[in-house]
This record gives structure tokens, sequence and C-alpha cells, in this order.
């Protein structure tokens, strides 16, 4: 792929009918039993989509999640079919559209919450603990700081808002009352067993993943898959190693760096958006494309070592 500038804020194609637009996803049906997922370069912070994108982040997002789909493939199943998008799509141009950033996947049933899996204490996570000491539901130690890595990860899910509303965090037994408390089980252990794993070798790569979010989907016969996108500056909280210190927010290779922009605007965090400086729309590209380079362990452009080439955002 070359290092083209253009950014795509959202598809419209001629091949296939959109049938949901994320906040950075576009979904197409392509049959009965699958599904074209376009990755956008739309940007989302505080849950509201702003107006500027971030040139090449779309494929960015798709390398990273493919590539820790294949590596994270023993702990659970996903989503993706092994069919190429381009095999789905009859319009040339909706094809050059989606080059390096769409996957056809199975059509699952999401699951109705977030499953969140926290190694240190950032975001939201941080300020229920500041007001209750408690994490959804989880009591933590007295006196941690921001950013303290907690003392083992813990899982935190929390609703899907709406677009335009706010995820909130909800405890583990309301997530036993929508889907049982056996595939609530099932899916704590899950994330935080892929957590485990990711944390590990992202911490060899320089990189800390303070905390992320995952989304599971069951299929016909009820068994449970990874769907969505993993491990990726979108979902996670990716922290330089090298940098990391308690006590303050760290500096880091994901859209926090657009919400730390945004918190020093007179903006109450609900759409629409304010505007992009173009400083940190780059920033916020080079930062993306950083993670992968270091997640991957390759150049941009370079051999990806699970194969292939890995696009160049």
């Amino acid at each position: 792929m070359s290092d083209d500038p253009a950014a795509l804020f959202e598809s419209n194609l001629h091949s296939l009918r959109l049938i949901a637009r994320g906040k950075v996803r576009d979904i197409y049906r392509v049959d009965a039993d699958r599904l074209l997922i376009v990755a956008s370069d739309r940007i989302s912070a505080f849950d509201v989509v702003l107006p500027d994108p971030i040139p090449g982040k779309g494929r960015v997002l798709t390398a990273i999640s493919n590539f820790w789909f294949e590596r994270l493939g023993d702990v659970i199943e996903n989503h993706l079919t092994a069919t190429d998008p381009a095999s789905v799509l009859d319009d040339p141009r909706d094809r050059e559209i989606v080059r390096d950033r769409a996957v056809v996947v199975e059509a699952l049933q999401p699951l109705p919450f977030e499953a969140v899996v926290r190694g240190y204490l950032i975001g939201s996570g941080w300020k229920d603990y500041r007001a209750t000491g408690m994490t959804s539901g989880i009591r933590l130690p007295g006196g941690m700081e921001l950013a303290e890595q907690l003392r083992e990860p813990v899982f935190t899910p929390s609703t899907k808002a709406a677009a335009g509303e706010h995820d909130e965090n909800i405890p583990m037994a309301e997530v036993e009352r929508l889907v049982g408390a056996e595939l609530a089980e099932q899916v704590r252990a899950t994330a935080l067993e892929l957590y485990a794993r990711a944390a590990a070798y992202a911490r060899e790569r320089g990189i800390i993943i303070a905390d992320t979010k995952f989304e599971f989907g069951t299929d016909a016969d009820g068994k449970l898959r990874l769907i969505d996108e993993i491990f990726t500056p979108d979902s996670s909280r990716f922290w330089p190693a090298d940098r990391y210190a308690p006590g303050s927010s760290p500096t880091s290779f994901d859209k926090q760096f657009v919400r730390d922009y945004l918190e020093t605007l007179d903006w109450d965090k609900r759409a629409p958006g304010p505007r992009l400086p173009v400083a940190v729309i780059e920033g916020t590209r080079r930062k993306y494309r950083e993670a992968l380079d270091r997640l991957t362990g390759r150049q941009l452009g370079g051999a990806n070592p699970r194969g292939g080439v890995l696009p160049v955002a």
C-alpha cells in the first residue's frame, strides 16, 4: 500500500447493502451468514464521532486486529472468515475503497455489553475509584494513585451506549443477569486470558497495555466468539513502558492524544464534536502507526511476521 494521505470518513459501497454505521466501522450485508465490515478513518472521543478523520487510521486498525486475531486464535475463535473482501464486491470502485481496511466476517449475535479489562487505574476506572473506592463493584486497595498498576487485572464490564451517549461501568451481577452466570464467567475468564497474553507480548516490545475492551458474540449453537476489533489504539490504552510513572496520565500511542486536546476546550462532550487542528490529526496518525510498528516488530510496508505485507497507513 502506498502512503496515501486521503482519508475515508464514510464508505458508501454500491455492491452491498449498508445495515449499520458505527462510530468507526460501516457494516454491510453479504448474505444470510456473512457481513463485510469496513474500518473508516473516523475517530470518536467521549462517545462522540469527531468531524475530522485520521487518514489511514482504518487500515492501521484492520492490520493490528488481524495480527492479534491470528496470534490469539488458540484462546478463542473469532468472527473472521477466509473470504477476500474484494471477492464479494462487484464494483471496482468499492474494491478500491475497502482495500486493506475491510474484513468478511460471520454474522454472529453480539452480547449486550462491552468486556473491559483493566491492568492499571485510569480513565473511568479512576473516576469510579475516587468516588467510591471501587470500579464495577470491585473493591480496590486504598491510597492508589492515578495510572497505578493493579495487583492483578480486573474485569470491569460496561454498557453499550447508543450513539452520542456514554458507556457506564456495570457490576458482574448485571452481566450475569443479561446473559446467565455460565456465559458471563466464560466471557470474564476469556477476556482476562486475552489481556494477560497480549500485555506480556506488548511489554516485550516497549508498550504497556493499560486497559482494553472486547466485543463478544455467539454463533447459532451458542458458542462464544470474539468479534469487532482487538488490542487496537481505539480499543486499548497503549503507554510507552520507558516513560511510565504512576501519579500522572502517561503519554500514549492511542486516541488519548485526542482526548487530552479536547479536555483543553470549552466543550460539553456532546455532539457535534469540535474540529481538530492539523497538528492533532497528524500527531494521532503518527502514534497509531508507531503502535502498529512496535506491536508487529516491523516497519510500515515491511514483511509481516505472520505472512504478507503490512499496510502503510
